[in-house]
């Protein structure tokens, strides 16, 4: 019986929460230039000379914060994920977990993959974004250019409105009692408005105030305008109206125009009007991971307190929810190709 090959890709975590394993995740992450995509001196010189030396010790103490005894949330959930979608799918399956920076390697995911006929790669990222899916697309074209023999190859380009994920975010959601709240934020990585404008082939991007809003043939691949679809889909499957949430975008970094509305900002802006009590969701991310266990409950709370606001509660991410499971399994079977018999 022919099997076909899946990794599943997600970004990447630290070996460990020490200083040194910290920097040298840092180290291949920010070098990356589809991460930072200036000129490859510049981008040395300011990850190697002044982000990382300014930032991995602090990082490290962040990683330690969320660091559970079996590891890297990252890490935990991405094994979880593995093991309950190779049951869901069976054996005509080889399922295989790989990080884009650090362990376990997109290399050695893929060498057990290899000599099957096909490999569909599915980078776990609900949202395209040339800084995560782009990457991970062209390191499997760098790996798999010197086999001998390439077998078929899926890559699954994005699914920010799948019914099943976002049933999953809803179900997740309604683990809270969304009602007692005052406001529902929708908090998604941010990325420099510089990336979403590199990435525009039809000269839109930011050409129109909420040029992101709805999804059109024009900005269909666009990070930011997937994001809002995101969001859209769960408030209305949530039956939340337009007014009573919000979508931000977090983990800005340097001065340059990055896409706004600023998390920070927002929840700011929320106390100002008496809607102190917030929850929010994170729906870039599919697991709970140092930008929403960190950055979000620990860091924006504290800052969200101290500013007068009452309550700020995570949604906890899809993680190994059953709902997700089942999305991941719809997204590979139908992207399964025709095995050819020899």
């Amino acid at each position: 019986m022919q099997k076909t090959g899946v990794l599943l890709i997600n970004l990447g975590t630290p070996d460990s929460p020490s200083p040194k394993d910290v920097k040298r995740y840092l180290k291949e992450f920010l070098t990356d230039p589809r991460v930072i995509d200036i000129p490859w001196p510049l981008r040395q010189l300011l990850v190697r000379g002044v982000i990382i030396p300014k930032r991995y010790r602090e990082s490290a103490s962040f990683y330690r914060k969320i660091w559970t005894e079996e590891g890297s949330p990252l890490s935990v959930y991405g094994n979880s994920v593995k093991k309950l979608l190779q049951e869901k799918l069976g054996e005509e399956f080889h399922v295989e977990l790989a990080m884009r920076y650090q362990n376990p390697s997109i290399a050695s995911g893929l060498e057990k993959l290899k000599d099957y006929s096909q490999i569909i790669i599915l980078p776990l990222f609900p949202q395209y974004a040339s800084a995560t899916t782009g990457s991970i697309y062209q390191k499997v074209m760098e790996i798999t250019k010197s086999w001998l023999t390439i077998p078929e190859i899926s890559f699954i380009n994005s699914f920010p409105t799948h019914p099943k994920m976002i049933e999953a975010f809803c179900s997740r959601a309604q683990e809270k009692s969304i009602d007692s709240y005052d406001h529902l934020l929708f908090s998604f990585h941010g990325l420099p408005e510089r990336q979403l404008i590199k990435a525009d082939k039809n000269d839109y991007c930011l050409k129109a105030k909420n040029c992101c809003k709805k999804i059109c043939e024009k900005n269909r691949s666009c990070y930011a305008a997937q994001c809002h679809a995101t969001a859209r889909a769960i408030a209305e499957k949530l039956s939340i109206k337009e007014e009573n949430y919000s979508i931000t975008f977090q983990s800005r970094l340097g001065k340059e125009p990055w896409i706004e509305p600023f998390t920070s900002d927002k929840l700011m802006e929320l106390v100002k009007i008496d809607k102190k009590n917030v929850l929010v969701m994170c729906p870039a991310f599919i697991c709970d991971c140092i930008e929403t266990i960190h950055e979000i409950s620990i860091e924006y709370k504290e800052e969200f307190i101290e500013a007068g606001g009452t309550t700020l509660d995570l949604v906890q991410g899809l993680n190994d929810h059953p709902l997700w499971i089942e999305a991941l399994k719809e997204l590979i079977v139908s992207r399964t190709l025709t095995q050819i018999s020899c």
